[in-house]
């Protein structure tokens, strides 16, 4: 049964009247007093842009200022007569390659850390368009067959040529024979076409990571590459890879150890182009297109991988077990182009 019945009583009806007009005259002062007070206006705090970091594209290493310049690329003697040679330790990347005779040239690139001159310099090779067509700029050189220079310059490299009339080469009196040839840095990068910086050619590890060798690989402290008629190696010493040609320590002009922060040792095929130097030997041509195995050594470790390159303008990429780039550590790149016949390489 409900517990109200019927009418309810006066008394009951006169203290809920008066409730009602206490509590609506609270709310009435509740909202005077709260349109009387003073809020304090939110302080909005500019928020700082982000830093934009930036990194040369042939080294990672990071800098403040991402405005870059085109790459010089220089082909460079590694005869004995040519030792030891200048400028050669400034490199960002150099490109060991073979040549007649089972001797090596190198093709050096030069872009976050230029030397005031470099030598000594000489002809060109079929496989230059492969390696200088990646990063664009100029070559400079000395000589080499039409053929060698048309397919360089079908890249969008801009030729640097001591026999085509071009600045910046001079004879350095010192030295003997073939090997007086040398270039001023400034004179030489003038004269590239299109100013335009080079696009990352491998990929490196962030800040504060470690390379590919180091997170899946395994520790090395010495790779001996063999070419037919060359044998440099390299060493760990804790901090950088140090070079030796035929187990002697290698120096710059300056007197400088040639030292990098990675070696990378690529298989490679090696055909001959049916061209004869002037002593007769067969031109090699070191075949840059297609695939191989790769190794890579950086701090002091080795991680195996394989190498893939399209036509001579294309990177080339470094490939992992996983189909993943390999990372490099931030610094300068040597790479051993060493013959699938004749060559080899041995890791201690």
């Amino acid at each position: 049964m409900p517990l109200f019945q019927g009418k309810p009583s006066r008394a009951l009806v006169a203290v809920t009247a008066i409730l009602f007009l206490t509590v609506a005259g609270c709310g009435s002062e509740a909202g005077k007093d709260s349109a009387t007070v003073d809020r304090p206006e939110p302080v909005v705090e500019d928020t700082p842009a982000p830093q934009q970091t930036h990194a040369w594209p042939l080294t990672g290493v990071s800098v403040d200022d991402g405005e870059f310049g085109p790459a010089l690329s220089v082909k460079i003697e590694n005869s004995p007569a040519a030792r030891p040679q200048g400028g050669l330790e400034r490199a960002d990347i150099v490109w060991e390659q073979l040549v007649e005779g089972g001797m090596t040239r190198f093709v050096a690139m030069f872009h976050s850390d230029l030397p005031e001159t470099l030598g000594p310099i000489r002809s060109v090779r079929p496989m230059d368009a492969a390696i200088a067509g990646m990063v664009g700029g100029g070559l400079a050189f000395s000589g080499g067959q039409a053929e060698y220079q048309a397919r360089i310059a079908a890249t969008g490299v801009t030729l640097i040529s001591h026999d085509g009339g071009n600045a910046g080469f001079y004879r350095d009196p010192n030295r003997q024979g073939d090997h007086r040839l040398f270039g001023k840095t400034e004179q030489l990068l003038a004269q590239v076409g299109e100013p335009e910086s080079p696009p990352e050619l491998f990929s490196y590890a962030d800040e504060g990571e470690d390379p590919a060798a180091v997170r899946s690989g395994s520790e090395a402290n010495a790779v001996e590459t063999r070419f037919p008629a060359s044998k440099p190696s390299w060493q760990w010493n804790g901090e950088v890879w140090q070079r030796l040609e035929s187990g002697q320590p290698a120096h710059a002009e300056s007197g400088t150890r040639l030292e990098a922060a990675n070696v990378v040792a690529i298989r490679v095929e090696v055909r001959d182009t049916g061209n004869r130097d002037a002593a007769g030997s067969m031109v090699p041509e070191t075949v840059l297109t297609g695939s191989g195995e790769a190794a890579v050594f950086s701090d002091g470790h080795m991680i195996e991988g394989t190498w893939e390159k399209d036509g001579d303008a294309d990177p080339l990429r470094l490939v992992g077990a996983d189909g993943e780039e390999l990372t490099l550590a931030p610094g300068k790149t040597w790479v051993e182009l060493v013959p699938n016949q004749g060559g080899s390489v041995q890791v201690s």
